[in-house]
């Protein structure tokens, strides 16, 4: 069983620096992202972490995290696939809310994309996998996928994911307190 699962969402691209709806759409890391990546690797470093299991998500800006930590060995999974936004893909929050002023993502889901239900299927087997191994494990992806995947490793419903927030190049880990499954350090930068 992993004793400890650490979550590092990719570094900023153009479209999460605007608040853009960012799911299948494959875009590259800004220089600046880049740079904050250092930072998330001496955060990982520092703990020591035995990984017996690195995956990421097979999209480009989850994979140059990870390469640029040092990991370019990672598996690719789709289950680490951001949620996928449908029709509200490249989208703001306040561009969506013009047209449907109380949508939320989490509650709503999105038109011809995914719901947290959906996305929560995906990231169940990620933990499931992670629990299979000795050590530790270690996932690069999305800033709302890793989200529903906290509250999935919590027990709590995938919606409860709202209430997370994380930060491009952020390190977070989820473990064990005796039995309990815990968050042990969240959004770290």
């Amino acid at each position: 069983m992993a004793k400890n699962i650490v979550l590092v969402r990719h570094a900023e691209t153009e479209w999460s620096l605007s608040g853009r709806h960012t799911g299948r759409t494959d875009l590259p890391l800004l220089a600046s992202g880049e740079s904050k990546v250092r930072g998330a690797r001496a955060l990982v470093d520092a703990h020591g972490f035995q990984f017996n299991l690195v995956l990421t998500s097979p999209l480009q800006r989850a994979v140059r995290t990870s390469a640029l930590m040092g990991f370019e060995n990672a598996e690719h999974t789709d289950d680490l696939l951001e949620w996928n936004y449908g029709e509200y893909e490249g989208l703001t929050t306040n561009a969506i809310h013009e047209g449907d002023p109380q949508w939320s993502l989490f509650q709503d889901g999105c038109p011809k994309g995914e719901n947290a239900e959906e996305v929560a299927v995906r990231v169940r087997r990620v933990i499931d996998r992670c629990l299979k191994v000795e050590g530790d494990a270690l996932l690069f992806a999305h800033g709302h996928v890793l989200r529903v995947l906290a509250a999935t490793w919590l027990r709590l419903a995938p919606e409860d994911g709202e209430r997370f927030t994380l930060s491009t190049a952020s390190v977070s880990i989820l473990g064990f307190e005796h039995e309990n499954r815990v968050i042990r350090q969240w959004n770290s930068v």
